[in-house]
């Protein structure tokens, strides 16, 4: 999956932009070492926000610092959760930019942590994977700076980017999400293209 205000929506821009991702093979592809770990048994970063899982107040908190709301599910023993901690996350230029421009809540894809949706259901973690549509992990759901009354945060997504990708995918998704670019019509792989190319990653001015 990919960009999409319903993640439910079967074929749609979605599935094109993660399909696009994979036929490229960006997804990171072998588990990695070792990172922290809590009690609940998902690796940890001390940036990430401890909230009460109303994703309305965290909607507010993240939109009143002039952040974005981003919710990445992940669950025990998930070996590309952890390649995303030890080979994303650690990334100097990934994670500052992350910390600067959003509000990152972590949700356990099992977990019976009580959640209280955008349109003020209450549910469990594992309800809101369900109902959300998340069913691997790890999974980001990018939130708009504003949801419309009554929707979901399945409804209200701008963006998901389900399973571990590398570290210039990543970094780049998240800044096509805060520049606000599924508002505008250079989709999400058109946007990563250009940047591989800008930075010489590809193209002819690859090293």
């Amino acid at each position: 999956m990919g960009v999409a205000r319903d993640l439910g929506v079967a074929g749609g821009p979605a599935v094109r932009v993660i399909a696009g991702l994979l036929a490229a093979g960006l997804l990171l592809a072998l588990p990695a070492a070792a990172s922290e770990i809590g009690d609940d048994g998902l690796h940890k970063e001390d940036w990430f926000s401890l909230t009460f899982k109303d994703v309305a107040e965290d909607l507010e908190s993240a939109r009143s610092q002039g952040k974005r709301l981003a919710i990445i599910f992940e669950q025990r023993g998930c070996i590309y959760c952890a390649k995303v901690h030890e080979e994303v996350f650690s990334d100097p230029q990934v994670r500052d930019y992350i910390k600067q421009h959003y509000e990152v809540v972590q949700y356990d894809l099992h977990g019976a942590a009580e959640v209280t949706d955008l349109d003020g259901e209450v549910l469990t973690e594992k309800q809101a994977a369900r109902k959300w549509g998340v069913i691997f992990t790890p999974t980001v759901i990018f939130l708009p700076e504003e949801a419309n009354a009554g929707e979901s945060v399945g409804q209200a997504a701008v963006s998901v980017m389900p399973g571990a990708f590398g570290r210039h995918t990543s970094l780049h998704m998240y800044e096509w999400v805060a520049e606000k670019g599924y508002e505008g019509d250079e989709h999400f792989q058109n946007y990563h293209a250009r940047r591989l190319r800008e930075d010489g990653i590809i193209g002819p001015n690859a090293e």
